[in-house]
């Protein structure tokens, strides 16, 4: 395992923070469920972080806009002596019907991407297992990734430590075959942050959408509305992707 700083002198830096028990996504609480032992972060070299789901030993899958938008990109975790540990890429597959534009034009996209690992990830972790559902509006799930707990954080103190929180369905256009729409209710922020892209959406610890994007109130992006794709209408692509590396995913 390669333990290496690329070009971004912001991802170095992230790199040497100590670990802390701190809260990442808005709201959340640590998360030590099965889960956690899926959960993975995705950095570029420009500096971004994201979160990702291993679904086989060296198979992640995670936002397509986190693998797109940089030079190079890493999976990181830390070890079982809490060491940061870089993972080089061997291959990445971005799903056919993501659109990096969709959010200024609007059109629909399918943002998810699916990584190869350079080699397999250690036997701290356990694959995830994906689900089939689309829960309805009012039903209660769980957001989970790397993310800031503190959207006004620049240092990335607050985050990178696997952290949940419980939001509710729900369908401010309509049931959709495709995305999934949270909130926490209330006024006080509850959900995804800078940084929880990429990671898992779960109900009963089963995966079945990936967090995308947020939204927050007033001038901030985060606490708001969470937005994730549905990985259940996406079961062929994924199983397709799998099946070209000899790997399996489990389904529920």
């Amino acid at each position: 395992m390669s333990r290496l700083c690329l070009a971004a002198l912001t991802l170095c830096l992230w790199l040497t923070l100590p670990v802390a028990p701190v809260r990442a996504v808005i709201g959340g609480t640590a998360d030590t469920s099965p889960l956690a032992r899926a959960g993975v972060m995705v950095l570029g070299s420009g500096g971004s972080v994201c979160s990702g789901v291993m679904l086989d030993d060296d198979v992640v899958l995670t936002a397509a806009h986190c693998v797109t938008g940089a030079a190079e990109h890493r999976v990181h975790f830390r070890d079982a002596d809490g060491r940061p540990v870089l993972l080089e890429i061997g291959e990445t597959v971005v799903h056919p019907q993501f659109d990096p534009d969709a959010i200024r034009t609007r059109r629909r996209s399918i943002d998810l991407a699916l990584i190869r690992v350079s080699q397999p990830l250690p036997t701290q972790f356990e694959p995830a297992t994906l689900s089939m559902q689309a829960p309805r509006a009012e039903t209660r799930v769980r957001l989970a990734g790397f993310g800031l707990r503190d959207e006004a954080d620049s240092s990335g103190a607050t985050s990178g430590n696997f952290h949940s929180v419980e939001l509710h369905v729900i369908e401010p256009y309509g049931p959709s075959s495709i995305l999934i729409w949270l909130s926490g209710g209330g006024a006080t922020p509850r959900g995804g942050c800078h940084g929880d892209s990429g990671g898992p959406i779960s109900r009963d610890g089963d995966v079945f959408a990936i967090t995308t994007w947020t939204t927050g109130n007033g001038a901030g992006s985060c606490g708001a509305m969470s937005q994730g794709v549905l990985v259940g209408p996406q079961r062929g692509w994924i199983e397709d992707v799998a099946a070209g590396w000899n790997r399996h995913v489990a389904w529920r």
